[in-house]
C-alpha cells in the first residue's frame, strides 16, 4: 500500500483541463482526490469534510483563491499550496504572507509537485505533533495551544490566528531570546528555499504584533535586532495540557 494511501486532498481549479489530468495523477500517486472547479464548491465540500490539504488556483471566477485561503488557513486550519500561473515574486510573497505553505507556478512537474505536497505534510504533522508532554506555551500571560493551534490573551480571550502566524510565533517561543535571522525562520517556517521572501517573513512578524503586542509600533515582545532578524524577548514556560 502507497504511504499516501489515507491522505486526502481536495483540488480546487477552474480549467478542467488541468484539473482533472492532476487529479487522476494525484489517484495513480495513492493519494484520495476531490476535485472543485470553485471556490463555493470547495466551501460546499469542507462543510462535512476535512481533507489532509488543499491544493488551490488563485485566478477563478467569483471568489479567488487568495480570499478562500484565508478562510482555509483561519477557519479549517488546513495546509495550501497555491497553483498559479502567475510566476512573478510579488505574486509568490502576496500568497505566502497569507499563509499558504507552498506555492507551485504552472505549469509544472507532476512530480515536483508531488514532492511538495509530501513536504508540507511532514512539516505539518511534525507541527501538529507536541514535542514532549507539557505542550502548552506561556509567555507574559499569553498562552499558545499547539494541538488545538489556539493563542490566548492575558485575560483569556481567544485570538485568531492564521497558519503561518501560528508557525512563525511556534518558532519564536521554540527559541526564546535568540536571534533569529530571516533565512532561519523562513527554514522553519516555510521549510524550503525562499531567499527571495525575505519580505514575507517581514510582513508575517508585523501581522503577529498587532495580534500580540500593546503597540506593533513600539513592540516589547518580537524585537527586530538590526543586522540580525528577530527575538522573541520573553521566557516560555511549558506547561501541562489543560492548565491555562
Amino acid at each position: 500500500m502507497s504511504e499516501q494511501a489515507d491522505i486526502t486532498i481536495l483540488l480546487v481549479d477552474d480549467e478542467a483541463s488541468l484539473r482533472e489530468p492532476l487529479a487522476d495523477y494525484l489517484t495513480r500517486q495513492g493519494f484520495v482526490v476531490h476535485q472543485a472547479p470553485d471556490a463555493a464548491k470547495a466551501r460546499s465540500f469542507l462543510v462535512d469534510s476535512k481533507p489532509d490539504l488543499v491544493l488551490l488556483d488563485i485566478m477563478m471566477p467569483g471568489e479567488d483563491g487568495l480570499s478562500l485561503c484565508r478562510h482555509l488557513i483561519e477557519s479549517k486550519h488546513l495546509p495550501v499550496i497555491f497553483l498559479s500561473a502567475k510566476g512573478e515574486a510579488t505574486d509568490r510573497i502576496v500568497g505566502l504572507e497569507i499563509g499558504a505553505d507552498d506555492y507551485v507556478v504552472k505549469p509544472f512537474e507532476p512530480r515536483e509537485l508531488v514532492a511538495r505536497i509530501r513536504s508540507v505534510l511532514r512539516r505539518a504533522n511534525k507541527q501538529a505533533a507536541p514535542t514532549e508532554v507539557d505542550a502548552m506555551y506561556e509567555f507574559e500571560g499569553w498562552t499558545l495551544d499547539p494541538l488545538k493551534r489556539r493563542l490566548s490573551d492575558p485575560e483569556g480571550t481567544v485570538i485568531p490566528i492564521s497558519s503561518a502566524e501560528f508557525r512563525l510565533l511556534s518558532a519564536f517561543l521554540d527559541h526564546p531570546r535568540q536571534v533569529l535571522d530571516r533565512d532561519r525562520l523562513l527554514d522553519m517556517v516555510q521549510g524550503r528555499e525562499a531567499h527571495l521572501f525575505d519580505r514575507a517573513v517581514d510582513n508575517q512578524v508585523s501581522r503577529l504584533r498587532r495580534k500580540i503586542e500593546e503597540d506593533s509600533r513600539d513592540p516589547k515582545l518580537i524585537q527586530t535586532v538590526w543586522g540580525g532578524g528577530y527575538r522573541l524577548a520573553a521566557d516560555v514556560r511549558r506547561l501541562p495540557q489543560g492548565e491555562d
